[in-house]
């Protein structure tokens, strides 16, 4: 009797082991998933170029239809990612730069100075892969005023 008593006991305790991890193995499930989300929403939210890039990008004017920004990129800084609107580029230093889009896809080009470039809305970091210092002003376009 004393025998399957203690093995009762015994089976019990293993009951509430995996009771209890299976309630930590939980918790921590919930936790990861909580950060993760707060973490993809705050990137989400701040792919804004001037605030995810506030050292290189600068907002100079802004209004109902257009924003401008000023950006210098020095060699070797690889900006955060971040988002436009569809926008106007003038290249006011050019230099060779790598983008990397949102899909993976890595491309290298040379920006001229004096070059206009337009581009369609895009998620994407760019990098300063020269040895110049790129100076550029963006001009990102709005939805047009209504009539």
């Amino acid at each position: 009797m004393a025998f399957s008593l203690i093995s009762l006991i015994q089976g019990l305790q293993s009951v509430r082991e995996k009771a209890f991890l299976k309630a930590v193995r939980f918790i921590i499930s919930a936790v990861i998933a909580a950060f993760t989300a707060i973490v993809w929403t705050t990137s989400v939210s701040a792919q804004d170029p001037a605030v995810v890039n506030s050292k290189t990008v600068k907002v100079k004017f802004e209004n109902e239809r257009v924003r401008v920004l000023e950006a210098e990129l020095p060699p070797g800084t690889k900006e955060q990612v971040h988002s436009h609107p569809a926008y106007v580029i003038y290249v006011q230093a050019g230099g060779k730069v790598r983008n990397y889009a949102a899909d993976g896809k890595t491309t290298e080009a040379e920006l001229k100075t004096g070059e206009v470039l337009y581009r369609d809305p895009l998620t994407h970091a760019a990098e300063n892969i020269g040895n110049t210092t790129m100076h550029m002003i963006l001009v990102e376009l709005k939805a047009p005023a209504s009539r």
